[in-house]
């Protein structure tokens, strides 16, 4: 054997033994998996990483051609050569793209120990052939079949030696010569075409149409002589009654070497699709940013009092999402991902009490306060680090339940992650330039390839993400005409992990918008009949003023309020008088206040307050008795079963605010009052949950490793593995297969106390309070009182233990 046969690994445990610190660090980074426990040693490290969890966890992870490469590696001999896989990917004819992008393809599957050997003698670990290699059971996406040897192991050895000489064979003595003397032959390029050469035309168009797969045909009983053929020289293979296969070597000759059809080594790219000026792509994003700030403000503005009860199940009711969706004169969709939103910002939660029902959290009030762009930021940071997806409201889950709005289930780990990439790469982009949709979705594609298809039909969830991440972002004013806006490309400096708020990825980005959102104004134009034009955003204590006393007919650039008599009503329930409504709307009017407006405002107060609604359950009094007899003698008031108690009161066995509703719809304009006798002033106390946080997103897998993590971590491996490696002086006892060294209580203090004198290392077999065993190479300092302190080159710290835990002890080889 020669000596670069004999440094060859034999194991992948032995190849990452041969790797460098940086080597293992990176591949320890690269699948976060095999650090949660840290492995003991670098065999227990390769177990690992050869778990089928583990490996199904890294494939998932591979773009298309790196994915292209294992596959190819699953239909290759094991082990294979550098040469024969680039055969395999390129062909026959080569292919320079292949050839390119080959070796650093190799390299990252090799880093992430899905691979490992030389390149003479490249091995795909044995978990990942077994999910890659074709079968009958699972196709693999190459379209080969069964290799001679697997095609024939069933089969008669007559019946192999009558298909080893119609072939044009010798004959052989046994079927394993057999048959390596016929995939000899499916193998070399010359004898096969001189063999295909003499095919019938109507038999070479059956290997036609099995080329690229599925391998496998139907056959009768009694088959055509075009297929006969091709079943007495091996070319087509029974693989059960009335199946026939078509072996992986005549189909490689037929393809020219290939194993795909069309190798994918370069990223397609994502192509420009229509260019728009920054500026306008800054503006339109920026615009976008202040009307979902307004739509997210009157979500919760709508929900003040107490929003919709709580599912017993946890989530939204559909009716109430319909009614929300009315509310904000949205699709329900759109509804849905603006409640998803104000929850994932910690704007928005359940209350928590008997009759449960969501309201704004304490955190909502402090949010207004802020400025427009800092409210922005907070929206935007969730949005990019959520998990929750509002975009499976409405659809099932496995289970066949439905998913509702705040309800369980919505979470999808890889969601920030696509968002992340997504925006990416827009910003790779010139400023100002959107690419077509379709381009971002087939490039993701490529970098996160789908291995198998969708049960239901529907595209994979990382292409309905980042279709959902292309809508979301224009919402939200990420992203302005299709294009990445530059406070959004700020936005990206957050990674795809959780983020805060107040990071400087998100300060640098709100500072970016705010100079391009409008200032808000003080002022609004009245009009004669009976409206008011806001023609851009309000102060908010204007904004929240005017929303009491006018009700909100159009939305847009400019916003138009109504003044009606309910409404005017409720800024009086609120505890304004008439004097005050004046003096506001004459203080923030540019034009006159029209005399309609002012006579509606003096009639509804001229009228309110008249009556008086109390608990009698209900009673109404007044001091004109003349209005108490026209609501007797009204028969619409019939409903309310009201009494007369004494000339200027009535009394009701509804509850006092039943009461107050029916004479409001009967045209009076009656006043709540206390115990006391005194009007109750109905502020707009707004209803909030006790203080809530926002919903941690669900990662995907176990955290990436920080650097502190992975030195510790590849430290205590190196360790660990001297200590289950380093061989042992002679003629000391030495354990076999990993066990425990063994000695007497004497020799092992003997053994240590010798240690401690000449500073050598020694190796001891050690079992915990928890009876947990375990082998350990230290360095003896001092032995007393029953117990030894020595440096543990294991747990790289100076440790000490009770010598009566000490299984044995053995010294270390000088080598």
């Amino acid at each position: 054997m020669s000596p670069e046969a004999s440094s060859a690994p034999r194991s992948l445990a032995e190849a990452l033994r041969a790797r460098d610190d940086a080597s293992l660090a990176a591949l320890l980074r690269d699948r976060p998996d095999l650090v949660a426990p840290v492995p003991t040693d670098l065999t227990q490290l390769a177990t690992r990483a050869g778990t089928r969890a583990s490996v199904l966890r890294a494939l998932e992870h591979l773009d298309r051609f790196a994915l292209q490469t294992a596959q190819a590696l699953a239909v290759a001999p094991d082990p294979a050569t550098y040469d024969t896989l680039h055969g395999l990917l390129a062909g026959d004819d080569g292919d320079p793209a292949v050839t390119e992008a080959l070796p650093d393809t190799v390299a990252a599957l090799r880093r992430q120990a899905l691979i490992w050997g030389d390149d003479d003698r490249l091995h795909l670990v044995r978990t990942a052939r077994e999910l890659l290699a074709p079968s009958a059971q699972h196709p693999s996406p190459t379209g080969l079949g069964p290799t001679v040897r697997e095609a024939t192991s069933g089969m008669s050895p007559g019946r192999v030696q009558q298909i080893v000489t119609t072939a044009g064979l010798p004959s052989t003595h046994d079927p394993v010569s057999a048959v390596t003397a016929l995939t000899a032959l499916f193998t070399d390029r010359k004898r096969m075409d001189a063999l295909l050469a003499e095919a019938p035309e109507a038999a070479r168009q059956v290997l036609t149409r099995l080329v690229w797969g599925p391998p496998y045909g139907q056959v009768t009983a009694d088959p055509a002589a075009h297929l006969r053929w091709l079943l007495d020289r091996g070319l087509l293979l029974p693989t059960a009654p009335g199946t026939v296969v078509l072996p992986r070597e005549v189909a490689l000759h037929l393809r020219g070497g290939r194993a795909h059809r069309v190798p994918e080594p370069v990223p397609p790219a994502v192509e420009p699709s229509v260019a728009h000026d920054p500026r306008t792509v800054d503006a339109t994003a920026a615009g976008q940013a202040y009307t979902a700030l307004a739509t997210v403000e009157e979500l919760l503005k709508h929900w003040d009092q107490g929003g919709p009860a709580v599912l017993r199940a946890g989530g939204l009711s559909v009716r109430d999402l319909k009614r929300t969706a009315v509310a904000l004169d949205a699709p329900e969709p759109l509804a849905a991902f603006w409640i998803e939103l104000a929850y994932a910002a910690g704007l928005l939660a359940s209350d928590g009490a008997a009759d449960e029902r969501y309201a704004p959290t304490p955190a909502y009030d402090t949010w207004l306060e802020r400025p427009v762009a800092e409210r922005w930021g907070r929206l935007a940071a969730a949005w990019l680090a959520a998990t929750r997806t509002a975009g499976l409201i409405g659809g099932r889950d496995i289970k066949d339940r439905a998913l509702s709005a705040l309800g369980p289930g919505l979470d999808r780990s890889a969601a920030p992650e696509v968002r992340h990439r997504v925006l990416t790469l827009l910003a790779d982009l010139p400023a100002g330039v959107a690419p077509a949709p379709e381009a971002v979705l087939t490039r993701l594609t490529w970098e996160r390839p789908l291995r198998t298809p969708q049960r239901d039909g529907t595209e994979d969830l990382r292409v309905r993400l980042a279709r959902w991440t292309l809508s979301e972002a224009e919402l939200l004013g990420v992203t302005g005409r299709g294009a990445l806006a530059g406070h959004g490309r700020a936005l990206l400096g957050a990674g795809p992990e959780p983020l805060s708020a107040t990071g400087q990825p998100t300060a640098t980005a709100v500072g970016l918008l705010a100079p391009l959102l409008p200032e808000p104004l003080d002022h609004v134009l009245l009009q004669a009949d009976l409206t008011a034009v806001a023609p851009g955003p309000l102060l908010r204590p204007l904004a929240e003023t005017l929303g009491v006393l006018a009700d909100v007919e159009s939305k847009g650039g400019a916003t138009v309020y109504r003044f009606t008599p309910a409404s005017v009503r409720r800024a009086l329930d609120a505890g304004q008088t008439a004097a005050d409504l004046h003096a506001f709307l004459a203080q923030h009017s540019r034009t006159p206040v029209p005399q309609p407006l002012a006579y509606l405002i003096d009639d509804v107060a001229r009228r309110h307050g008249h009556l008086r609604v109390g608990v009698a359950s209900a009673y109404v009094r007044c001091d004109d008795d003349s209005v108490l007899n026209e609501i007797i003698a009204d028969k619409r008031a019939a409903a309310l079963r009201l009494r007369r108690l004494a000339p200027t009161v009535l009394a009701a066995p509804c509850d006092p605010a039943t009461l107050l509703e029916g004479l409001r719809s009967l045209g009076y304009a009656p006043a709540a009052e206390s115990a006391q006798g005194d009007v109750l002033i109905t502020r707009a106390d707004a209803h909030r949950t006790p203080p809530r946080t926002a919903p941690e997103p669900v990662p995907e897998g176990p955290p990436a490793p920080d650097s502190v993590l992975l030195t510790a971590a590849v430290r205590a491996i190196r360790a660990g593995d001297l200590a289950a490696t380093t061989p042992l002086k002679a003629p000391g006892p030495q354990p076999a297969g990993g066990e425990l060294p063994r000695t007497s209580p004497a020799d092992t203090l003997a053994t240590l106390q010798a240690a401690v004198m000449t500073g050598e290392a020694v190796w001891i077999g050690y079992v915990n309070a928890d009876g947990a065993a375990s082998q350990r190479v230290v360095a003896p300092i001092r032995v007393e009182g029953g117990f030894v302190t020595a440096y543990d080159h294991t747990a790289d710290e100076v440790r000490t233990y009770p010598l009566h835990r000490i299984t044995g002890v053995a010294e270390l080889a000088e080598d």
